[in-house]
């Protein structure tokens, strides 16, 4: 593939010329408002001070719970672009975060009499 681009472009570029691969799957996500909604979900309800019990019973809604699973389809059969890769990393991310929340609910309700 040829890419024409702007000389400025392309002497920034040059420094990073290893690592094009990443910044452009980096790039690509930042594009993919997908994630980035999913983000602001998680905060929206983080903001909205959820209960324990709401904290702990929080999960992605159903069509972000289905895209992610038929990435994961698409992944266990080998078949995911880069693009889809990057996607399905952030998701990774997010549910981490999701979980260290869930775990730090799930001892504070422990202690509760």
């Amino acid at each position: 593939m040829t890419i024409q681009l702007p000389d400025t472009l392309a002497s920034e570029l040059a420094s990073v010329e290893d690592r094009l691969p990443e910044v452009l799957a980096y790039g690509l996500r930042q594009l993919s408002p997908v994630p980035n909604q999913v983000y602001r979900d998680v905060l929206n309800f983080l903001i909205s001070q959820p209960s324990p019990q709401e904290l702990a019973q929080f999960a992605p809604k159903p069509d972000v719970q289905a895209h992610v699973s038929t990435l994961l389809e698409k992944n266990r059969a080998g078949m995911l672009t880069a693009v889809e890769q990057s996607e399905l990393a952030e998701y990774d991310r997010i549910n981490h975060l999701v979980t260290m929340f869930k775990a730090r609910t799930l001892n504070y309700l422990k202690q509760q009499p």
